[in-house]
Formats: structure tokens, sequence, C-alpha cells
């Protein structure tokens, strides 16, 4: 899905009480792994990406995102939660974003955990994200989702995105499949 940024940028959101953002900085990089493992262990892209399910998978696919020449800060943020000033604060939410060729910005991962959905933090993360590509000079931001997340889908419709490809992944490894060669248009399905 893309979004075309010039004259769509929508306003950064108000968080919630409690909530508040962490800027990118690679000592944070354990942290940001143990957020996206959190949010997708049990979900969906855990099932389709398996390294998404596991904590060393996580932290790898982290290190080699910020590894990245193209890697974006400005696109990376960390949501964390402190009820109580005198609470420890708790780490919620994640996003990282890489410069791509032709002025795109591509989103790597929203992750919220479970136990903080439903209040707009993907949202936020992904406008936060937005900005970020924006004051780095691009004029598209992509993203891929799987489309069964049926609210992840909304949420970007939402925001503006517009489907412009469809891709077949093999679930467990996240493979890119054809459907041409995988022989499953050829048995009567549709």
């Amino acid at each position: 899905m893309q979004l075309k940024l010039a004259g769509r940028l929508p306003a950064r959101a108000a968080l919630p009480p409690g909530y508040r953002w962490l800027p990118w900085r690679s000592l944070l990089t354990e942290r940001h792994a143990q957020v996206k493992w959190r949010a997708f262990r049990e979900d969906l892209d855990g099932r389709v990406f398996s390294c998404l399910s596991r904590a060393d998978g996580c932290l790898s696919l982290m290190r080699e995102i910020a590894a990245q020449k193209t890697f974006c800060p400005q696109a990376s943020w960390m949501m964390t939660w402190q009820p109580e000033p005198d609470w420890p604060p708790a780490d919620v939410g994640t996003i990282q974003g890489i410069l791509r060729n032709g002025a795109v910005g591509a989103i790597q991962n929203i992750g919220v955990v479970p136990e903080h959905r439903g209040q707009g933090l993907g949202r936020a993360l992904l406008v936060q994200a937005l900005h970020g590509f924006a004051e780095n000079g691009m004029a598209i931001a992509s993203l891929e989702v799987t489309a069964e997340n049926e609210v992840a889908v909304r949420l970007y419709e939402d925001l503006g995105f517009v489907t412009t490809e469809v891709l077949y992944r093999r679930g467990g490894t996240g493979e890119q499949v054809f459907p041409e060669d995988s022989g499953y248009f050829d048995t009567g399905h549709s």
C-alpha cells in the first residue's frame, strides 16, 4: 500500500495520558525487538513471518533494519506507557522506517502490544513515522500488510493509503510465492 505524502500528511495526534514518545537511539534496539516480539508473537503476522514469533528473530530483524544505510531514525519510534510518575515506564509500541529509491519511505513494522491496542496508538505511531519521512524529503510512504489483518487494512485506508500491489507469501517464512507457479490456481480454487 502507498500514500502520497504531499498535501496529505495527517496531523500528529496527542497521545493518551501516560503515553510518551521515545525517539530512535541505537541503544534501544533490544527494547524495540522486545516490543515487536510481544506485539507479533501470537498474531497473524507472527504466523506468516516466523521471525516475528520469536524473541531472537525480532532482535535479528531489528539489527538488520537498523544496520541498513537507508535506515530512517526520524521514522523510527518507540512508545512507552507510565501511568504513575513513580512507576517504571513500559514499552508498548514500535515502528521503523527505511528510505528507498524514488523518494519512498518504507514502513518496516508497526507493533503495539495486545494489552494497549484499541486506543489509536498504531495510528499515532504511523503518523509519527510519516512525518519523519516527510522531513527527509520522501514523496511517498509504502508498507506491506497481511490482507487478513482487517483492522490494519482499515487503518491504512482511513489514512489514505491505497493498494498498489498484491504479494502472495508462504506462511512461516514470508517468502514470496507467485500464484502461477504454486499450482493453487490450476486446481479449480478461486
